[in-house]
């Protein structure tokens, strides 16, 4: 278990194999990180599919409008949602996309990150300054690593739960 230095900025995602821990950076995407805690504040994670898991690339999850157990799990329609709350402008920055970096997904406008994310399983650098970095992890990769592969993976692994570490 990695060292917890700000336990409002540390994300915990209970996965089936173990915990992830991700630190948010919310001097980088101030914003994002905002948005991370109130999802999972919110309880809207729980549950939600991996929808998008592209071997060595990224895993992609939080779809919360459409990749909850509780609602009808549709996978042709998983990765085209977001939550009640306004989409997010963009907030670049020069921290890299590197393994095990949480990115926002995004449609083709910039400023369309709403709930969705990425965790990268390698360096992907050809994001950089494209997609806004807000987090990255600090312990659990090997966890993220056996997450179930496929666009959308016949039988997807889910976030089994997601807290702020201060609430845990």
């Amino acid at each position: 278990m990695a060292d917890i230095k700000d336990p409002e900025n540390t994300i915990i995602i209970e996965l089936k194999d173990g915990n992830v821990m991700i630190e948010l950076l919310p001097d980088v995407a101030p914003k994002h990180v905002e948005r991370m805690k109130q999802l999972a504040r919110d309880g809207a994670y729980d549950n939600v599919a991996f929808h998008r898991v592209i071997d060595g690339f990224m895993a992609q999850t939080g779809d919360v409008a459409n990749a909850n157990m509780e609602k009808d799990y549709n996978p042709g329609r998983a990765g085209t949602g977001g939550s009640d709350y306004p989409d997010l402008p963009a907030e670049f920055s020069r921290i890299p996309h590197d393994r095990g970096a949480l990115g926002a997904a995004r449609s083709q406008n910039p400023n369309s990150a709403n709930s969705q994310f990425f965790i990268s399983f390698s360096d992907n650098h050809f994001l950089n300054g494209q997609y806004t970095v807000y987090g990255r992890v600090i312990s659990g990769m090997e966890h993220v690593d056996a997450i179930q592969r496929g666009e959308p993976p016949a039988n997807p692994d889910r976030m089994i739960s997601v807290k702020v570490a201060a609430d845990a």
